[in-house]
């Protein structure tokens, strides 16, 4: 690792590589901003609107391969008007949060996920390769500069996005054999600004986020734009984010940019907590596969927080349909709906609107129920390094 201090480097000039380099975090150049910005108080965060200090930039080009990475301070991007992230979106990222523990030291949460769909993703647009272990190395050591940016205050985090977008200066349609990987991070509140309230969904036919045979299972930045006027048409009809339906079933695949999941009443009074099967319009979330993981544990293998350990949860991977949820909702076994994702963590779902009609969930103080608030609890809980569960959460000075 070369550190640079007021423009001087204490690193060697390398020779000219024979053949394209790799991702090398050994490489690694530390420039330091001389200008530190003041840190805003936790509560006055906008998600994603405040940078930090420092940003990592890596180019990869057919000849030479990966650069040698750089943290240096944040600035802007220099790009081609002809590159290809402009005109055919092979751009890639990722959603992450550093937390800080009990013992003072930043942490990740279940980094190895994050990368390993990163480079899902990025084969899916046939972006360069990269090795995932050397940019986990650079983003760690990375969050350990820009440590003092990561709040404190409970719910709060460091959100980190890797991103990769495909360079090529030319208008020709085919893959970009040029790239840039870059990381920023911006210090986040509560996802949500709806307060204590859970969110109120409309359920829409008439545009999909996702198909079968698509790219809905890759965190692409060509999968969300389509999805801003459908939001903007719901937010005018009053409902706070879309739930997306697909096929004539009309069976639900997300809501808004989260994985979806309802609690439903079993007959001998335990609980199944159901989500739409990762078919292929169903983005791997990293919280949703926790809540899998978490809902299968209690109560033989971890109690989650006021849950009784009578209460037994089966989760379940399965297609779930309008009106399998209208049904449920009649008959009072429709307990909880919720949304998860890395930004949000969990959300409770208090309605949701479908062909003219409201199905009402039933309305939980704080607008998360007995099972999606325990799940909050405990993820944020093993994030923040509280608790320990399966090593989910990551020191970033473990190499």
């Amino acid at each position: 690792m070369t550190v640079v201090q007021n423009g001087t480097t204490n690193g060697s000039a390398s020779s000219a590589p024979t053949k394209p380099a790799g991702l090398d975090a050994s490489k690694l150049k530390i420039t330091l901003s001389q200008n530190l910005k003041p840190i805003p108080p936790p509560e006055t965060l906008i998600f994603g609107q405040t940078t930090t200090d420092h940003m990592v930039f890596v180019e990869y080009d057919p000849v030479n391969g990966w650069s040698a990475p750089e943290i240096k301070p944040y600035g802007p991007l220099n790009l081609d008007p002809m590159s290809s992230c402009f005109q055919y979106c092979p751009n890639v990222f990722e959603g992450m949060k550093a937390y800080i523990g009990p013992d003072g030291k930043p942490r990740l949460f279940r980094p190895e996920m994050n990368m390993a769909r990163m480079k899902r993703s990025a084969d899916r647009v046939s972006l360069p390769v990269f090795d995932t272990e050397e940019l986990l190395k650079i983003i760690k050591r990375f969050i350990e500069v820009e440590a003092r940016w990561i709040p404190k205050a409970k719910g709060h985090s460091l959100y980190i996005r890797p991103t990769i977008i495909g360079t090529r200066a030319s208008l020709g349609v085919g893959p970009s054999n040029h790239a840039i990987l870059y990381v920023v991070v911006s210090p986040a509140g509560p996802y949500f600004k709806t307060g204590s309230r859970a969110v109120s969904l409309l359920a829409v036919t008439e545009h999909v986020r996702a198909w079968p045979g698509g790219t809905g299972g890759y965190k692409l930045s060509l999968n969300y734009a389509p999805t801003f006027m459908p939001q903007q048409a719901a937010a005018q009809k009053g409902y706070d984010q879309v739930l997306w339906i697909l096929g004539e079933d009309k069976h639900v695949t997300e809501v808004g940019a989260m994985n979806f999941f309802v609690v439903v009443k079993r007959d001998d009074g335990d609980l199944d907590v159901l989500t739409p099967p990762l078919d292929g319009t169903i983005l791997p979330g990293l919280t949703r596969d926790s809540v899998l993981k978490l809902t299968a544990a209690h109560p033989s293998r971890t109690s989650l927080p006021n849950l009784p350990n009578s209460l037994k949860l089966y989760p379940h991977e399965q297609l779930l349909t309008m009106s399998q949820i209208i049904e449920w909702s009649k008959q009072g076994r429709l307990l909880e709906a919720f949304g998860v994702g890395t930004a949000v963590v969990v959300v409770g779902v208090g309605k949701i609107g479908f062909e003219g009609q409201d199905i009402i969930l039933p309305q939980h103080e704080g607008g998360l129920g007995p099972v999606s608030r325990a799940l909050y609890e405990r993820i944020v809980d093993i994030q923040e390094g509280k608790v320990e569960w399966e090593h989910w959460s990551v020191p970033c000075d473990e190499q």
